[in-house]
């Protein structure tokens, strides 16, 4: 699909426009998109590597909750499926239409298809990491550490063997930092904001892989530091990279250049942990 075929969406801010268009003018691959449900958000976009090795990677693009396309994240395949990796760029439905936990529903039936098609593609499901940037990386960070949407789907455990955030946010409480509540997360309460919060609780803790840029949003890069800090006191195996003079934006493209350290630490990391 293209951006146009998509039921309209919140406005494009300035920054949020440039950041589109620097998206699709990277996209150099289309996927072979697959539906999981009946709504155009509600699809994925697989691309097969040439030689697969049964890594599959799955990564959620952002876009403040609010906005965004599977489609702004396909730039970042080439340099996984020429290492052998199957990737995946995963759509769920958007706020404020949709509020928490719609779209980490949709995302749990998102990797569920994924898992079920993957063999077909050269990948293995047993496999299976997942990323994201942004409000995706919350979602990534949410999935990994929460049973209760694979224990829905009736699975016996949760599939992500580990994941790997670009600038995400993990905590919606009173020391986020973030200077509004996200139209996500609804009416205002504690609870809803807990829940959210992939700092909060946990069933679990894979390995973590937390990028972002050095000239991030300020309370994204300290989110980050206390997440690892938080993994590593749950015993998790963390590894931190942060781009050298890189904004937010800039964060997201440099997840897929492979001149880039995270690429590189993207498939060591997924072959520790496979």
């Amino acid at each position: 699909m293209s951006p146009e075929d998509y039921p309209e969406q919140e406005p494009f801010s300035d920054v949020a426009r440039a950041y589109h268009e620097g998206c699709m003018a990277r996209r150099t691959v289309e996927g072979i998109e697959i539906a999981y449900g009946d709504d155009p958000y509600q699809r994925l976009n697989i691309f097969p590597a040439e030689n697969p090795d049964g890594r599959v990677f799955a990564f959620i693009h952002g876009g403040g909750w609010t906005n965004g396309y599977k489609e702004w994240m396909d730039f970042m395949a080439p340099a996984f499926t020429a290492q052998g990796v199957t990737f995946a760029s995963l759509g769920y439905r958007l706020a404020p239409q949709h509020l928490f936990p719609t779209a980490i529903d949709d995302l749990a039936d998102a990797l569920v298809k994924l898992m079920d098609v993957a063999s077909r593609y050269g990948g293995d499901a047993a496999k299976l990491f997942v990323g994201g940037h942004s409000a995706g990386g919350h979602y990534a960070a949410l999935l990994a550490t929460r049973d209760a949407w694979w224990q829905a789907r009736t699975l016996v455990a949760n599939p992500i063997r580990a994941c790997m955030p670009v600038s995400g946010v993990f905590d919606f409480g009173p020391d986020s930092g973030l200077t509004m509540r996200p139209r996500l997360l609804g009416p205002p309460s504690d609870a809803t904001d807990r829940a959210a919060s992939p700092i909060v609780g946990g069933d679990r803790f894979p390995a973590f892989l937390i990028a972002h840029g050095d000239r991030d949003f300020p309370h994204l890069m300290t989110q980050a530091g206390r997440m690892a800090d938080h993994l590593r006191s749950k015993e998790a195996a963390v590894t931190h990279i942060v781009f050298e003079d890189a904004d937010h934006f800039d964060a997201s493209f440099a997840a897929g250049d492979p001149a880039q350290p995270f690429v590189a630490a993207a498939l060591r990391f997924m072959d520790e942990q496979s």
